[in-house]
């Protein structure tokens, strides 16, 4: 986040209006109806930057499971968003912006779905301060620390480990409640047992 970027607002208003096209089932081997492979590389071309390889693209056409189904869509969401004229005339964040499409969204994937990452306001910020760290940007007008804070504030990866940490801690202390009551209940029938 060394470098300042575009405003937060604009981005966030820009995915917002993301076209419905986008949120479309990605073409896979057993249907769909988008290119997810294609629009990434219509996107890595306005940047003039090379294309990847076809064996590179790979996992943008082999989706079969829901998971990596969203991923695609996360995917071609991100690159609606970084289609801006702002990232177009930086070439400079092609190879950033290639890993961040090829890696950058795994996490985030399993938590978030595409829909909601386009029509909630929280999801939609995070989505962009996500992308934004990982073309190593800040929002305009924010510091490093404020960025930072930011973004991890509405994390949702980090939200969800903290949920099942703290659902695993209750259930180990129910069990370990139960199991103390079960020594008790042993211990005063033994107690109050004829001789």
């Amino acid at each position: 986040m060394e470098n300042e970027g575009p405003l937060l607002e604009s981005l966030t208003h820009r995915l917002a209006e993301c076209p419905p096209e986008f949120l479309l089932p990605p073409r896979t081997p057993s249907g769909g109806e988008i290119d997810v492979a294609a629009i990434v590389c219509d996107h890595l071309r306005a940047l003039g930057a090379p294309l990847p390889s076809g064996t590179e693209l790979v996992f943008l056409r082999s989706a079969v499971d829901p998971a990596a189904m969203n991923r695609l869509r996360l995917i071609a969401i991100a690159t609606w968003l970084l289609h801006d004229p702002w990232f177009l005339v930086r070439a400079d964040l092609a190879s950033r912006t290639w890993r961040l499409l090829a890696q950058g969204l795994d996490a985030i994937a399993r938590v978030v779905k595409a829909e909601t990452a386009v029509a909630d306001p929280d999801r939609r910020e995070e989505l962009v301060r996500l992308c934004l760290r990982e073309l190593g940007l800040r929002p305009q007008g924010e510091t490093v620390a404020q960025a930072t804070d930011r973004l991890a504030m509405l994390d949702s990866v980090e939200r969800q480990r903290v949920l099942l940490q703290t659902r695993e801690s209750e259930a180990r202390a129910r069990q370990v409640r139960e199991a103390m009551a079960r020594k008790a209940a042993e211990l005063a029938a033994t107690r109050y047992a004829p001789e």
